[in-house]
């Protein structure tokens, strides 16, 4: 019994991820942050993906990865931004998973580094749709604003994720 109610508990708590994920998604979406350079964005809804990987393990951050690139970009975008945004979760999580899997890094570092892999992710899919290496010239302003916005979002990470840990440990989770 009492495993059972852990496993609806956790499921419980990755709905609650997936939701904060795309809330964060929409404000993101809402803010009207233009910056010149196609791609660049704070990553807000990273901030549940990073959670999930601190809270639980490597699979549920892959599955809220997923989960949050698709329904985002059905909800708020086209197929291309799927594209653009799966590839870069995707990279971006393996790295944060193995970072974080290492045990050498804190919480901001693992983030900016999936920041940076974001980006980089997201770089691979436009040399393969717009033909042309002219948008390696971005990868500079893309490695900064990916250190950036992931340095920020590690950080407001890293500052909720004790609080949240001790409701989880109070809940048996």
């Amino acid at each position: 019994m009492l495993l059972l109610t852990k496993e609806l508990n956790k499921t419980a708590y990755m709905g609650l991820l997936t939701a904060l994920a795309l809330i964060l998604s929409y404000v993101e979406n809402l803010i009207s942050f233009q910056p010149g350079i196609p791609g660049i964005k704070i990553g807000l809804a990273n901030l549940a993906v990073l959670i999930c990987l601190y809270l639980f393990s490597w699979r549920e951050a892959m599955v809220l990865t997923i989960v949050k690139a698709v329904v985002s970009g059905l909800l708020f975008g086209n197929l291309f931004m799927i594209a653009y945004s799966l590839a870069g979760a995707l990279v971006s999580a393996l790295t944060m998973i193995f970072l974080k899997k290492s045990g050498l890094f804190h919480v901001p570092v693992v983030s900016a580094a999936g920041g940076v892999m974001h980006n980089m992710g997201q770089l691979l899919v436009a040399l393969f749709v717009v033909e042309t290496y002219s948008v390696v010239y971005y990868m500079p302003v893309l490695i900064l604003s990916g250190l950036a916005a992931g340095i920020v979002i590690g950080m407001a990470a890293a500052l909720v994720l004790p609080y949240i840990q001790n409701i989880l440990k109070k809940g048996n989770i």
